[in-house]
């Protein structure tokens, strides 16, 4: 299979809008500033960065280079026309700006200080700050795409939403690979078995981008949530690597990034459906939900203190899966110590107590 190509324009506007949000998140200077302007009953139009495509697209207003202050720019504001910032948020260099973007730029916005905004950020690469003093709502415009700001009350309402989810979640999957150990050990795993496990990881990391947007927004603010977002997470992108590899027809580790990246861009339906799970991870016998998998045992060797990753890897090469390991536990330590396991014993013992027979 090739290797998916991203698209270099696309990555570039993600980080374009990454780079608005922070900029505008709550307890930044322009965002004080552009809180001012709602309470002062304010309409508004930034451009912030390109300064010399937009200073090109206008005329007329004021010439200025003095440095950015959010109270410099709400008295600024009270003008008419566009302020022009340079884009480290440093100099105000233009106010009362007479902006004149090219008509034909295309646009759904109805106001005219808004079709501006708009048509300003296709025809430059500034992020241009709309501010409507009639609805009290501030809009971020970047390559054309349209980021209306919330409030902060309106983020935390989604955030403690998503962080009940993400904590629910979490609990659902460590559940879920406790009883999979189980499972494992007593060789009775099917593809329905980790299917659902898969379809939860998903979840979580889907509910953690969804986070991670709310945290941009919030800035400041958002620590506490980002310490939470943290703690929900801890661990799981080695569970869930070890876990594809474990299964997975091909058990490179760059064979399970690139099924991680399948199984993410995979829709929520499928995503629950054991065959679709099993076509993902190699398998062509379309296999169903009741087929028996066996693991190689790299999530289990990595609960194990004396077995370290590259010890792990010649464990699983000499051994075909779990059971193997398990049998040789039980009758053949000694074989253990030309893996390069120096205390085969606790591997052993480990293994014994996962198993529930130890001595």
């Amino acid at each position: 299979m090739e290797p998916t190509q991203l698209d270099p324009n696309a990555t570039e506007n993600e980080d374009r809008i990454a780079t608005a949000l922070k900029m505008t998140a709550p307890g930044t200077a322009l965002r004080v500033a552009l809180d001012m302007i709602i309470a002062g009953r304010l309409g508004a139009l930034i451009c912030v960065g390109d300064t010399e495509n937009v200073l090109a697209a206008g005329g007329d207003g004021f010439k200025l280079d003095v440095s950015f202050t959010a109270n410099r720019l709400f008295e600024l504001c009270k003008m008419d026309g566009a302020v022009v910032v340079d884009k480290d948020l440093t100099r105000i260099l233009r106010a009362n700006f007479h902006l004149n973007p090219d008509a034909t730029l295309p646009t759904a916005e109805t106001g005219t200080r808004h079709r501006t905004a708009a048509r300003m950020s296709l025809l430059t690469k500034s992020i241009v700050i709309a501010v409507s003093s009639r609805r009290s709502l501030i809009t971020v415009y970047v390559d054309g795409h349209v980021i209306p700001l919330k409030s902060v009350p309106a983020i935390m309402s989604t955030v403690n939403q998503l962080s009940v989810a993400m904590q629910n979640t979490r609990q659902q999957l460590d559940r879920a690979l406790l009883r999979l150990t189980a499972l494992e050990l007593d060789n009775y795993v099917t593809l329905g078995d980790i299917a659902g496990i898969f379809y939860l990881f998903e979840v979580l990391l889907s509910a953690a981008d969804q986070l991670d947007s709310c945290l941009l927004e919030l800035g400041s603010e958002g620590k506490t949530t980002a310490m939470q977002r943290e703690e929900y997470l801890g661990g799981i992108d080695e569970a869930y690597n070890l876990m594809i590899r474990d299964y997975a027809v091909d058990s490179s580790a760059e064979e399970a990034r690139a099924i991680r990246r399948r199984f993410h861009e995979t829709a929520n339906t499928e995503l629950r459906s054991a065959e679709s799970v099993g076509q993902i991870l190699g398998y062509s016998d379309g296999r169903g939900e009741d087929a028996s998998m066996e693991p190689l045992g790299l999530r289990t060797l990595s609960r194990v203190h004396v077995v370290n990753d590259e010890i792990a890897a010649r464990i699983v090469d000499a051994y075909d899966n779990l059971q193997q390991l398990l049998h040789v536990a039980e009758n053949d330590t000694s074989s253990l110590k030309s893996l390069g396991v120096e205390n085969p014993g606790a591997l052993a013992n480990s293994l014994r107590r996962m198993w529930g027979k130890s001595e």
